[in-house]
């Protein structure tokens, strides 16, 4: 509806009357120079799709999305892409079990240091790749509510989380993920990782994986089967010696010999 309207600075929407809207997909994409937004009237009891809908937002600074009703949206693929100045998003009342895509949702939000997903239930979503990809700025993210039992692509998920020091994913349920590419990579703050709780039975992809996870002391990977990974080009590449020999078992289940090159993405 507003797509590409670069001129926008500040939009108020009160006595929009939207009962009826079902598709809000990129309503506002692109809208580059928007700062300020209110939307407190949208009544979005009815729509189904949210993907793109503030993607390229640049000037954004902050928004409140305390009154939208989420309980049938099923895509917010790409939401808040780029919006690189949001600092702070208030989402906490989403509705977020009839997801089924969060990819992107987040997708280089470089200046959002602080998220409350607390309340989120992912029961439905089965692609999160790219999630948080580029969000330089967090340092903690509570997933504490997610349920991750549908996924099966998690590829690029924290990638590039530079300042992220601290995450808690013991209640991630992975039986159904097959891509891991990419997943921490770039994380290099973080300094412990325990991923006993990952089942990777069903996982082809982990290439890249730790990429420079340089400052990884400890990391527990001690449920990873590996059986049905055919790329694992890197998956430990920048990381400490002992990192690799720690968990190097876990990677001769596989049925052809696994070489050292590939594991730290040697020529």
């Amino acid at each position: 509806m507003f797509s590409g309207s670069e001129n926008i600075t500040k939009i108020n929407f009160i006595s929009f009357n939207t009962k009826n809207a079902k598709n809000m997909r990129y309503m506002f994409y692109k809208c580059n120079n928007l700062k300020e937004i209110n939307l407190f009237s949208f009544d979005t009891k009815n729509v189904t799709d949210m993907s793109s809908m503030f993607s390229g937002c640049e000037k954004l600074n902050k928004i409140n999305l305390s009154s939208f009703n989420t309980k049938n949206v099923t895509d917010m693929n790409s939401m808040f892409f780029d919006c690189k100045n949001l600092k702070n998003i208030e989402i906490s009342s989403f509705d977020a079990q009839n997801i089924k895509d969060m990819s992107s949702m987040f997708c280089y939000c470089n200046n959002l240091d602080n998220l409350n997903l607390s309340n989120f239930n992912t029961q439905n979503v089965d692609n999160m790749s790219s999630m948080f990809e580029g969000c330089y700025k967090i340092k903690n993210i509570n997933l504490s509510s997610f349920n991750t039992q549908n996924v099966t692509n998690m590829s690029y998920m924290f990638y590039l989380c530079n300042n992220l020091k601290e995450i808690n994913l013991s209640n991630f349920d992975t039986i159904q993920v097959t891509n891991m590419k990419c997943m921490f990579y770039g994380c290099y703050n973080l300094n412990n990782l325990n991923l006993s709780s990952f089942i990777t039975y069903n996982v082809t992809n982990m290439s890249n994986m730790f990429y420079d996870c340089n400052n990884l002391n400890s990391l527990d990977i001690s449920k990873f089967a590996t059986r049905k990974v055919t790329n694992i080009n890197g998956i430990f590449y920048g990381c400490k010696n002992e990192i690799l020999e720690n968990n190097f078992d876990y990677f001769f289940q596989f049925d052809k010999q696994i070489m050292i090159k590939d594991i730290f993405n040697l020529n």
